[in-house]
């Protein structure tokens, strides 16, 4: 496989799509490894583009362009639009030998059976499971990058010495995004309940009861609600689409489902930030 073969060798060319601002920290922080770091510039927006010059990225015309020159392409975009970007590159891809193609690293918020279709679309054996834990990272210490899959190895080890940690959690795809999706249960899913009191509450009329019932137990629920709201921010409507893959995962498990959906529903009732 040409893409492994450069990730051992060499200093691979990496492709990022599409660099928001976890994609410029992850491409950033490849830099001292890769032989360069691009991303693909056709259909992107100022602020994509203004992200991607600051983390000194190197702009290719479109993602055909990206996926001819990489040996590692990283995926990392909204949830809802993880099977789409895998398309695109399927697409740019498919006069290549399966034995020529790049690795692909699936860094998005997905479920377990998402990951499986995009590895359909572009192979098992060129798939590697990622999930990042924590914040975009410009310093040691703040996020875990954990991958799975056969080739996972090789592609924690370009992330040696950079601010993202990275562990290895096994060779088959989709325990990354398992573990991804449960820590989105307390990290995502759990607040919203405040979100859900607190709407609840004022339909019913029994708001200031509440309250009074709350504060008598340490618990100020306007200080709750607050920081749900400031939390989620401008990000709510992609956490809604991390909290339907959260579903997914926990359905295709045999578990209830309902907290992830019902915490998708409170964020896309959030007004925008």
């Amino acid at each position: 496989m040409t893409g492994m073969s450069e990730l051992l060798d060499g200093r691979p060319v990496v492709g990022v799509l599409h660099p928001g601002a976890m994609g410029a920290a992850i491409g950033s922080a490849l830099k001292a490894r890769a032989g360069a770091v691009i991303w693909a510039a056709a259909d992107r927006t100022q602020a994509t583009s203004k992200r991607a010059e600051l983390a000194d990225l190197i702009a290719v015309p479109d993602v055909a362009a990206l996926a001819r020159r990489c040996a590692l392409i990283i995926s990392i975009c909204p949830p809802h639009a993880a099977v789409d970007v895998a398309s695109q590159v399927a697409d740019a891809l498919a006069d290549r030998d399966p034995a020529d193609r790049p690795l692909y690293l699936e860094a998005n918020a997905v479920a377990p059976a998402t990951v499986g279709r995009i590895a359909q679309l572009l192979g098992p054996d060129t798939v590697v499971d990622g999930a990042v834990i924590g914040p975009p990272a410009w310093e040691p210490g703040q996020s875990v990058l954990w991958m799975s899959g056969r080739h996972a190895d090789p592609v924690a080890a370009l992330f040696d010495g950079s601010p993202f940690a990275t562990r290895v959690l096994g060779a088959d795809l989709g325990q990354a995004s398992a573990l991804k999706a449960c820590f989105a249960l307390q990290s995502k899913a759990l607040p919203t309940i405040w979100l859900q009191l607190a709407a609840a509450a004022e339909k019913a009329g029994v708001a200031e009861a509440l309250r009074s019932e709350l504060s008598r137990t340490g618990v100020d629920l306007d200080e709750r609600v607050a920081a749900v709201t400031a939390k989620a921010g401008a990000k709510a409507w992609r956490w809604a689409g991390e909290m339907d893959e959260a579903a997914q995962a926990m359905a295709d498990l045999g578990l209830p489902d309902g907290f992830s959906r019902a915490a998708a529903d409170l964020y896309r009732r959030m007004p925008p930030a």
